[in-house]
């Protein structure tokens, strides 16, 4: 398996490994984090399936997250990426990746998020993945505002595990915009 290294003017991102797991699982121990993203913090087994499934998408997909740290510093700032969750959703996702991002909450609000998730969209793009999806909490504007940065739009309305959620998805086409929306 090839390692997927990138790099922005302020992040690198590489695949997640063993090292990353006590910043990963300090993060997804974090109620901030986790307030839109299933509601309550991880415990360290959830943060530790969390790591190892990040680790079999890359072998079984060709894509999956990275773990983000500052270029200067080497701090962690969160995890981006791309999954195929298999989730229980209408109208359901299929096979098509799905965009995921955490950041620490000391990151929020830097354009971190946004220079990260740029930077895997290129990748992405450049390897002809055609459509990304994500979805969102209607109550986390920030990453509503994050996604639109980067061209997502909203295109159904959903429901996970019982409660409300926004379906999105970004075309590879014209740089991500979707024509006729």
């Amino acid at each position: 398996m090839t390692v997927v290294r990138l790099f922005t003017a302020r992040l690198t991102l590489a695949p997640n490994t063993h090292a990353d797991f006590e910043e990963s699982a300090a993060m997804w121990a974090d109620p901030v984090v986790t307030r839109f993203i299933g509601g309550k913090p991880n415990t360290r087994e959830e943060a530790w399936a969390r790591l190892l499934r990040q680790a079999g998408l890359w072998a079984l997909f060709g894509f999956g997250y990275w773990a983000v740290r500052e270029a200067a510093t080497g701090r962690f700032v969160g995890e981006v990426g791309f999954m195929n969750a298999g989730r229980d959703l209408d109208p359901p996702f299929g096979d098509v990746p799905e965009c995921g991002w955490a950041l620490m909450p000391w990151a929020h609000g830097k354009g971190y998020a946004t220079e990260a998730l740029i930077a895997a969209h290129a990748w992405a793009d450049g390897r002809g993945i055609d459509r990304t999806v994500c979805m969102i909490d209607p109550a986390n504007t920030a990453s509503e505002a994050v996604a639109a940065r980067i061209g997502y739009q909203a295109y159904a309305q959903s429901c996970y595990k019982g409660e409300p959620t926004v379906l999105y998805d970004r075309l590879r086409t014209n740089g991500g915009t979707i024509p006729g929306r």
